[in-house]
């Protein structure tokens, strides 16, 4: 149903009218900014990346295959337009604090806001390839099949690719002292 919609909004746009665009604009962009907004950790850049992909989607809308998702196909674009600033910028920012669940004692505040610390330092050690994966899967929760069609590859190579990230990410950690 989604689909079909999103396909009708798609054609009324290449017939000219840009209001059907905003209707997937509107449709679609809490969940790209949140996505963005993960792998960047800096508000105005999700923004600015969020805008970007959209922008980038409605000049290459005659280039959408109509038989597609348009949400994974608008995701890919997002994506990309992330990867490559992650690439431009070679560095990652901190994770907020603000992630925490407030149902807590100190105690347990403190042990996950340690926690969340720990593991972004060692996010950070991965590519940018594998930290998209880990965030894809697991801060957004996302299928493997639909990591695969937001990437372009084969969900086999999704569940690898993701195994290397996890692994990775564990050496880091003990490495970094935050494993036994």
């Amino acid at each position: 149903m989604v689909e079909e919609t999103d396909n009708k909004f798609v054609q009324n746009c290449l017939k000219g009218n840009v209001n059907a665009f905003g209707l997937l604009v509107e449709r679609y962009q809490q969940p790209i900014f949140n996505t963005v907004y993960r792998m960047v950790h800096d508000w105005d850049e999700a923004e600015e990346l969020t805008q970007r992909a959209f922008v980038k989607a409605y000049e290459n809308l005659n280039r959408f295959n109509l038989k597609q998702k348009f949400f994974s196909w608008l995701y890919r674009i997002a994506i990309n337009e992330t990867l490559n600033y992650l690439k431009q910028k070679k560095r990652l920012e901190p994770l907020p604090n603000d992630m925490v669940a407030r149902d807590k004692n100190p105690e347990e505040d403190y042990r996950t806001l340690e926690l969340n610390e720990n593991l972004r330092k060692a996010l950070e050690t991965l590519d940018p390839a594998l930290q998209i994966l880990i965030v894809l899967k697991h801060f957004q929760g996302f299928s493997y099949q639909e990591i695969s069609g937001f990437l372009g590859i084969p969900q086999k190579t999704v569940k690898s690719r993701l195994y290397t990230a996890r692994q990775l990410l564990k050496e880091a950690m003990e490495k970094m002292g935050y494993l036994p």
